[in-house]
């Protein structure tokens, strides 16, 4: 078969879906929703109710199994309109239900997969620590097995979708002993929200992702089932890359699509605004701007949608997600200063859209690994010689 830049038609119809959904529900409500710094149960579920949080998954857990282009393609729509709204489907997706369906047993599978697609209940990922953060293998959180049990103790934060009424279960990494080398064993363990000796906290005060639940995780003598264990002992480290792979795909996806919406707000300002007796996006410093933001997200999108590819047809993506995410954030980063920019003094004030994608931005730099943490896995990939740390 040729080489082929079409999407097919249940893709087209994904986009169109989610695009009226996000113009429809999300737009109308996220200015406010940002500024009271409030998580919407609303609209979670109605994106579970839209199939988006079953992206992946198959029918048998709930799920709608219609692949991972098509739940980039989601986030990517949502993320147009409002990046908190993509932060919980993101996050939902390739961090809290990806581990469970790809890593779970049975068991765990029937119990958690079904309800996390219908929206009844969100996931967590319990990786990042105070002092943990690129460095993510050296997690303090302990896990000891005793009597059947595993007792945690420890401490995460940042965690999104930890600490909402609807938060269910977290998947916690932690030390559950010292391998072979000396170096210590980590392994992933399903902790349901409300487990004694599990507190979750959310936080506040976030410069982004205002309207996305973010928490600080508490463990004290924390006891679950040893039956919690994910996949094998000693495989969390392993689980967790993996994982984070997946997860730079979603945080392309929110940088391609904040992108395309800050561009989109300028090329409409840019038609509106007047000075010196003709709109601003006819002198050529405008038009070069939007010239060269249209360029990057063109690029952007077709590396993005490479990776999403290799990753449907089972193929090797580690080098391509984190290409892809490095590039969306960063262009990203340059459409929401340019929209800013051509905004003027405008762009600063919290009624016009592009204040808010330009604070969204930042934290596609950080998270899923820092962009610094990106060009080091790319580095290895292509075989820069000695260790790129």
């Amino acid at each position: 078969m040729g080489l082929s830049f079409d999407l097919t038609e249940e893709q087209d119809m994904m986009r169109r879906m989610v695009r009226q959904f996000a113009e429809k529900e999300i737009l109308p409500v996220c200015v406010e929703l940002d500024e009271k710094e409030e998580f919407s149960v609303h609209l979670t579920r109605r994106m579970a109710e839209l199939g988006l949080f079953g992206s992946i998954v198959s029918e048998e857990y709930g799920g709608t199994d219609v692949g991972y282009l098509s739940y980039i393609i989601s986030v990517e729509e949502i993320a147009r309109v409002d990046g908190s709204q993509a932060a919980t489907l993101a996050a939902g997706v390739s961090l809290g239900i990806s581990p469970i369906f790809y890593y779970g047993n049975e068991e765990q599978k029937q119990e958690w997969l079904p309800k996390l697609c219908s929206g009844e209940i969100l996931a967590s990922f319990g990786l990042t620590e105070p002092n943990a953060g690129s460095d993510a293998g050296s997690s303090k959180t302990t896990a000891v097995l005793e009597n059947g049990y595993w007792v945690i103790n420890g401490s995460k934060i940042f965690i999104t979708n930890s600490a909402s009424e609807i938060s269910g279960i977290c998947v916690v990494q932690a030390v559950t002993g010292k391998r072979s080398d000396g170096k210590n064993e980590l392994s992933c363990i399903l902790v349901p929200n409300g487990t004694e000796g599990f507190e979750a906290r959310p936080m506040h005060g976030k410069m982004c992702w205002r309207a996305s639940n973010t928490g600080e995780l508490y463990f004290t003598d924390c006891m679950v089932p040893e039956k919690n264990l994910l996949g094998r002992r000693g495989e969390g480290f392993h689980q967790m890359l993996a994982t984070l792979d997946g997860g730079r795909l979603s945080i392309g996806a929110m940088g391609l699509g904040g992108a395309q919406g800050a561009f989109e707000a300028a090329l409409n300002y840019s038609k509106e605004r007047e000075q010196f007796g003709r709109p601003i996006g006819s002198f050529q410093v405008n038009a070069f701007k939007m010239a060269d933001m249209a360029t990057q997200i063109e690029m952007a999108r077709l590396l993005l949608y490479k990776a999403c590819w290799l990753r449907d047809n089972n193929r090797e993506f580690s080098k391509e997600a984190a290409m892809a995410k490095l590039v969306c954030s960063e262009v990203f980063r340059m459409c929401a200063n340019h929209a800013v920019q051509l905004h003027g003094g405008y762009g600063l004030m919290n009624e016009y859209r592009v204040e808010k994608f330009y604070r969204n931005q930042k934290l596609l730099e950080i998270g899923e690994g820092t962009s610094e943490v990106q060009r080091i896995v790319i580095a290895r990939h292509i075989g820069v010689p000695g260790r790129a740390l």
